[in-house]
């Protein structure tokens, strides 16, 4: 049986950024409650984008729903603590910003070719909001750092955290009328999250971007039986999007194309990070238990000399 000092150190060493990130969301949601014209400002309606475009960065922190705002909180709070101390604080919030910004775009240019294509007018007119894209997108950051870490209680890794997600969602999309307000949002922010991570982030210790590995690759999100099936198909998107910028500048960028090595790569960086990703989850998980052991001790202590 778990002792009461460890549950409650469960809900601490939140980092500063994301305690102010979530009072952000709760200050967001209590905004849209009270005042409810609001959220045809600063939710994402595609009709209104333009000229009103700040909803493209604005959306993503807009929870127009109670059970919204405890889910994107928590997830922040909890996901953050794990994600923050690898990254560091300025690529953590970096990160929030352009996969915030990206999964908005894709949203609208999705929500208008809809349009175009059914004619109905609720593609254009529904307003869109919500933290759940960043939140999926860093389910796809636990993914890369600490793939092979085993979670407690659902007995699966890490790894198949946002493929397990994605789909339950489609899955819960057959019997909801409400898919249409979340699973775009899932979709495009674990894409935008592997992206930005696969070929965008920067290594300062390095001088590369991305993470070139194997284990990253797109296809690693699908079962294996599938993969030779999804490796073709991801390998044209791979050289529409990069496959120039590697042929011409192969010494900062550590990527392969036609399997063959290009100058500059660096294979064994992907499972430095993961390394550390697990160092410091361990490490974390360590202290947490030396302070139960020690808040334990002090509670015998104190029991004792009541005696």
């Amino acid at each position: 049986m778990s002792s009461p000092a460890g549950g409650s150190l469960l809900f601490t060493g939140f980092t500063k950024l994301c305690k102010g990130l979530a009072v952000v969301l709760v200050g967001g949601h209590i905004l849209v409650q009270l005042l409810p014209a609001s959220v045809s400002v600063l939710a994402l309606i595609p009709a209104r984008t333009i000229p009103f475009a700040w909803n493209l960065l604005t959306a993503g922190y807009i929870e127009q729903t109670v059970h919204g705002v405890v889910v994107s909180t928590l997830g922040l709070l909890f996901m953050g603590k794990l994600l923050e101390p690898v990254w560091g604080s300025k690529e953590f919030l970096k990160f929030i910003f352009i996969v915030n910004f990206l999964t908005s775009l894709c949203i609208f240019i999705t929500a208008v070719a809809l349009y175009y294509i059914t004619r109905l007018e609720t593609y254009l007119y529904m307003p869109l909001s919500g933290f759940q894209g960043v939140l999926a997108g860093f389910l796809v950051g636990i993914k890369q750092i600490v793939p092979d870490q085993e979670l407690y209680l659902l007995k699966i890794k890490a790894k198949w955290l946002p493929s397990l997600m994605l789909l339950l969602s489609i899955a819960i999309s057959f019997f909801t009328a409400e898919s249409a307000a979340y699973l775009p949002t899932l979709i495009f922010g674990t894409y935008m999250g592997w992206i930005y991570l696969r070929y965008l982030q920067k290594k300062p210790e390095t001088k590369l971007s991305g993470d070139p590995s194997d284990d990253f690759a797109f296809s690693s999100f699908f079962p294996e039986f599938i993969r030779p099936v999804i490796d073709p198909i991801a390998s044209i998107f791979h050289r529409m999007l990069c496959g120039r910028r590697t042929e011409t500048s192969g010494d900062d960028h550590g990527y392969t194309l036609g399997g063959a090595s290009l100058p500059g790569s660096d294979p064994i960086e992907a499972s430095r990070r993961r390394e550390r990703g697990a160092r410091a989850l361990e490490e974390r998980l360590a202290t947490e238990k030396l302070a139960a052991a020690q808040s334990v001790e002090e509670s015998k202590k104190d029991a004792a000399e009541n005696v």
